[in-house]
C-alpha cells in the first residue's frame, strides 16, 4: 500500500482467556518448507512440521493449525487423494493421531480449524508432526490458497499439550504472503459529475481472475473517448509494479454524458469507464462510498490502514468508513482505528468516518453500523465477549434499543447508525429508532436484502436505501466473493452532495440523498430521480413523525430522500438512469407494492435471447445460500452462444455441454444469477429447466418479454424467471416520467429499482409523498 500506521496487534486469543504466549523452548515450534510470495487462488503444496517443545504433547493433548474466518482456501481433507487440498499427518514416533476440520472449531478469526489429537501414545521433546497440504503424489491438484491478498497469511498453530484443552500459540507463526496473479480484467473510473472545463482524473487498474488489483501488467494502453476531452493521449503506459495508473488534468469543455474506453495494442477492447456527466453549474455532485467493512485487527483481512489505502488508491472511492465488530475491538485498537481514520479524512478527495458495528445476537436485535461525526467518542459494545480488560464494560448496550437510549440519554444526537444483515441480521421490527438509524443496507458481499427494505416499509419507517460491502476481505469498494459462502460483489453507496467533506455527507446521509448498487464493473450508473407537485406542498428535513417542529419549506419538486406533504393532487416522477450496461428493466414501487415494470426496448425487435434467472435465500440468518446447480435442455431450438450473469465464483460456472444443453453450478444469496442465451430457432419446442428446487418444461414459444415465474419461496422469496430479450439492446440511457397518484391515510414511499444485463442492479432511495403527518 501507498502508506502504512502502526496498528496494535490485538492481544492473543486463546481458549476463552488471553494470554502472553509461553515460551517455544516449552511448547514447541513449526516451521514451513516454502516461504515467500504465492499467487492468490493458485494451487500449493506446503509441509509444516511441528516440533515438540519440553512439554510435549500428553496422552489426548491435541494441536491445532487454524486459519482466519475470511480466508477462501480449499478445506484440509483426508478421503481423497485427487481432490484438492488433500492432507496427510504423520508423528515421527508412530503416535496414532486423529485429525478432522472443523470450521469453526476455534475462537474467532481464527476459527477454521484442522485439529490433531493425539489419541495413542504421546510426544516428547523432539518429537515431530509433519502435516502436508495438498499431497499430489496421488493426483490432487494441491491446496488451492485463498483468493484475495494478504500481505502476512499465517498458518497458526496451537498446541494442547498437557491435554486440558487449553490451546496455547507457539509464540512464532508460519507464514507467507499471497500476492496478485497476472491481470485477467481491467477496470477504469472517472468522477461521475464533473464541472465544464474543470480537471478531472482517469483511473485504470488491471485485476486478476479473482478481483486482486494485479501489479503484474505492462501494457500499453489506447484511450478513446466518446467526445472530444482535452489533454486525453492516444496512448498510456501501464509500468509493470504499479497497482493502479492516473492520467491527469483531464478536462471537457461542453455539457453531457461522456464516457472512455479502454483498449489493447491490438485494438481488443479492454473496458470502458463509468459514464460521467458534465455540467456548467453542478448543484451536487455524486460521490462513490463503501463504509462497511473490517480489517485484520478484528475479522477481516490486512490492517486498517491497508483497508482504507486500499478503498482510496485501488478501488477509486470518495468515501469509506471502517466496521469491526465491537465484542472485539479493544480499547487500544479503537484509539488506534480513530487515529487512521483522522489521518486519511481529506476533504475534497477522501472522507472517512470513524465507527464501529454494534454485533448485537439476533433475538437482541442484530447488527447495526454506527457512525461517528468525529473521532474520540464512546463505544457502546453489544458485549465485551472477546475482550479481557472490562474496565468500560458499564458502557455496553445489549439490545438494539438500548443502545440506541444510550445515545439519546447521553444527548448524542450527531451519531448515525444503519442496519443491516451480515451473520446476524438488524431486526429492525425489534428495534428502530429514526433519531439515529437512517438507512437500511439492501445489498452487500452477504447478498441482497430488499426484505430489510420491505420491513422497513411495513413498519412505517422513513429509511434511506444504501449497499455496502460489509467486506473482510480486505477490499472496501471492490469486494469480490471469491470462492467463498458469500455470494454477491460488495455494493456501493453513492452520495449526492455539494461538496465532500464529512459536514456534508453526515447531512446527506440524514436526508437521505444517496441511492445504492450491486457494485462491480457497472456500479456507478448515473442516476437522478425527481418528483414535482402542481399543488402546495411542504418539504422536510427531518420527519416530522420524530420531530413535530422539524424544519420545512414549501417546494414545487422533491428528490430522492426527501419527505414531502402534500395534501391533495398528484405528483409526477421523472426517472433518468445511465449506465454501461443495457438496461434490462426498470420496476417502480411506492413501498411494498409494485406499480410498474418498464422495459425500453421496442417489443417489435427480432428476440432471439432467452434470460433465464435464479434468486433468493433459503432464510434471514447466516446460512441462507440457495444452491441452484442445474441444467437448461432445448428438444427444438439450440443455442447459438450464452453469457453467465453473476457467475463470481470461479469456481461455479456456466458449461455448454451440446447445442441443446446448458449446465451449471450456482448459489444466491438474495441476489440473482443466470444466463442470456441466445437461441436458433427461439420460438420452436421446450426448454427444460432441472436444478434442486424448480424442474420445469415451458413451450419457448410462450415465453415473451413479460416475466414468466416459477415459484419456490419458503420463508424467502425463491424462484426462476424467464424472459425474451431482443437481439440487440442498445438502451443505457433511460428516462420516464410517471403521474403518481398518492393513496390516503399512508405514507407513499415512491422509489425505483433499476436492473442491467449484466445483473447489476441499483435502488434509489424512496421519495416519501404524506398526505397526513
Amino acid at each position: 500500500m501507498s502508506e502504512k500506521l502502526p496498528i496494535m496487534t490485538q492481544p492473543e486469543m486463546n481458549n476463552g482467556a488471553l494470554r502472553e504466549p509461553i515460551s517455544a523452548n516449552l511448547l514447541g515450534r513449526a516451521v514451513l518448507d516454502k516461504k515467500g510470495d504465492f499467487e492468490a487462488g493458485s494451487y500449493q503444496s506446503f509441509t509444516l512440521t511441528y516440533t515438540a517443545g519440553r512439554f510435549g504433547i500428553d496422552d489426548s493433548g491435541s494441536l491445532r493449525v487454524v486459519f482466519r474466518f475470511a480466508t477462501d482456501q480449499s478445506d484440509p481433507q483426508f478421503d481423497d487423494p485427487k481432490a484438492p487440498n488433500y492432507t496427510s499427518v504423520i508423528a515421527s514416533n508412530k503416535a496414532v493421531l486423529q485429525c478432522r476440520f472443523d470450521p469453526k472449531g476455534n475462537i474467532r478469526p481464527w476459527d477454521r480449524t484442522l485439529q490433531i489429537k493425539v489419541v495413542k501414545g504421546f510426544m516428547k521433546e523432539g518429537d515431530t508432526i509433519t502435516i502436508r497440504f495438498g499431497v499430489t503424489e496421488e493426483g490432487s491438484p494441491g491446496m488451492r490458497l485463498q483468493t484475495f491478498c494478504e500481505s502476512r497469511y499465517e498458518f497458526r498453530v496451537l498446541v494442547d499439550p498437557v491435554a486440558t484443552y487449553n490451546f496455547q500459540p507457539l509464540p512464532q507463526q508460519p507464514a507467507i504472503a499471497i500476492v496478485p496473479g497476472p491481470p485477467a480484467t481491467w477496470a477504469a473510473v472517472i468522477p461521475s459529475i464533473v464541472k465544464t472545463g474543470q480537471p478531472f482524473t482517469l483511473r485504470i487498474k488491471a485485476e486478476d481472475r479473482w478481483g486482486n488489483p494485479s501489479n503484474l501488467a505492462s501494457e500499453v494502453l489506447h484511450l478513446q473517448s466518446d467526445s472530444t476531452i482535452t489533454g486525453l493521449p492516444e496512448t498510456v503506459q501501464v509500468e509493470k509494479g504499479s497497482f493502479s495508473t492516473e492520467v491527469t488534468d483531464l478536462r471537457h469543455r461542453e455539457e453531457g454524458i461522456v464516457k472512455i474506453s479502454i483498449h489493447d495494442q491490438s485494438g481488443k477492447h479492454l473496458t470502458t469507464t463509468n459514464p460521467a456527466q458534465f455540467l456548467s453549474d453542478p448543484q451536487q455532485f455524486k460521490y462513490w462510498g463503501d463504509i462497511h467493512g473490517q480489517s485484520d485487527e478484528t475479522l477481516g483481512t490486512n490492517s486498517a490502514a491497508d483497508y482504507f489505502a486500499f478503498g482510496r488508491d485501488r478501488a477509486f472511492l470518495d468515501v469509506c468508513a471502517h466496521q469491526g465488530n465491537d465484542f472485539q475491538m479493544t480499547e487500544q485498537f479503537w484509539k488506534d482505528l480513530n487515529i487512521v481514520t483522522a489521518h486519511f479524512n481529506e476533504p475534497g478527495r477522501f472522507v472517512t468516518l470513524p465507527g464501529y458495528e454494534w454485533s448485537g445476537n439476533t433475538a437482541l436485535g442484530g447488527d447495526r453500523n454506527v457512525f461517528f461525526p468525529v473521532e474520540g467518542r464512546t463505544m457502546r459494545r453489544s458485549s465485551h465477549a472477546l475482550i479481557e480488560d472490562q474496565f468500560d464494560i458499564d458502557t455496553d448496550c445489549h439490545t438494539a434499543a438500548e443502545l440506541f437510549e444510550s445515545f439519546a440519554k447521553h444527548e448524542e444526537w450527531d451519531v448515525i447508525c444503519m442496519a443491516h444483515c451480515g451473520g446476524r441480521y438488524a431486526d429492525i421490527t425489534m428495534a428502530h429508532d429514526g433519531r439515529f438509524e437512517k438507512s437500511v443496507e439492501v445489498h452487500s458481499a452477504w447478498g441482497t436484502f430488499e426484505w430489510l427494505v420491505q420491513d422497513a416499509f411495513k413498519m412505517g419507517y422513513r429509511v434511506g436505501i444504501v449497499g455496502n460491502s460489509d467486506g473482510h476481505k480486505g477490499r472496501p469498494g471492490a469486494s469480490y466473493p471469491g470462492a467463498g459462502w458469500f455470494g454477491a460483489i460488495g455494493g456501493l453507496t453513492c452520495y449526492l452532495m455539494p461538496q465532500l467533506n464529512r459536514d456534508t455527507l453526515l447531512n446527506c446521509i440524514c436526508s437521505r440523498h444517496h441511492y445504492a448498487t450491486t457494485g462491480g464493473p457497472n456500479g456507478r450508473p448515473l442516476i437522478d430521480l425527481s418528483v414535482t407537485f402542481n399543488t402546495p406542498a411542504t418539504c422536510y428535513h427531518d420527519d416530522p413523525a420524530l420531530y413535530p417542529n422539524a424544519k420545512s419549506t414549501s417546494c414545487t419538486s422533491a428528490t430522492m430522500g426527501d419527505i414531502v406533504h402534500l395534501p391533495t393532487g398528484d405528483a409526477e416522477l421523472t426517472f433518468t438512469v445511465t449506465t454501461g450496461s443495457p438496461i434490462k428493466r426498470i420496476d417502480l414501487f411506492n413501498g411494498l407494492q409494485h406499480l410498474e415494470c418498464y422495459r425500453p426496448f421496442d417489443k417489435e425487435l427480432q428476440a432471439n435471447r432467452i434470460a433465464v434467472m435464479w434468486e433468493g435465500a433459503e432464510y434471514r440468518g447466516r446460512f441462507r445460500s440457495v444452491q441452484w446447480d442445474g441444467t437448461a435442455e432445448f428438444d427444438s431450438a439450440t443455442v447459438q452462444s450464452v453469457i453467465p450473469v453473476n457467475f463470481f465464483n470461479r469456481d461455479k460456472t456456466l458449461q455448454q455441454e451440446s447445442d441443446n444443453k446448458l449446465s451449471w453450478q450456482s448459489v444466491t444469496t438474495g441476489n440473482h444469477a443466470g444466463f442470456i442465451a441466445t437461441l436458433n430457432h427461439s420460438d420452436q419446442g421446450n426448454i427444460t429447466l432441472n436444478t434442486p428446487l424448480i424442474k420445469q418444461t415451458l413451450a419457448l414459444k410462450d415465453i415473451d418479454y413479460k416475466d414468466t415465474e416459477l415459484d419456490a419461496s419458503d420463508v424467502l422469496p425463491r424462484k426462476i424467471t424467464i424472459a425474451r430479450l431482443p437481439d440487440q439492446n442498445t438502451h443505457t440511457t433511460c428516462t420516464i416520467t410517471r403521474t403518481l397518484k398518492p393513496a390516503d391515510g399512508q405514507d407513499n414511499p415512491f422509489y425505483v429499482r433499476v436492473t442491467m444485463e449484466d445483473g447489476t442492479q441499483a435502488w434509489t432511495s424512496p421519495v416519501y409523498v404524506l398526505r397526513k403527518l
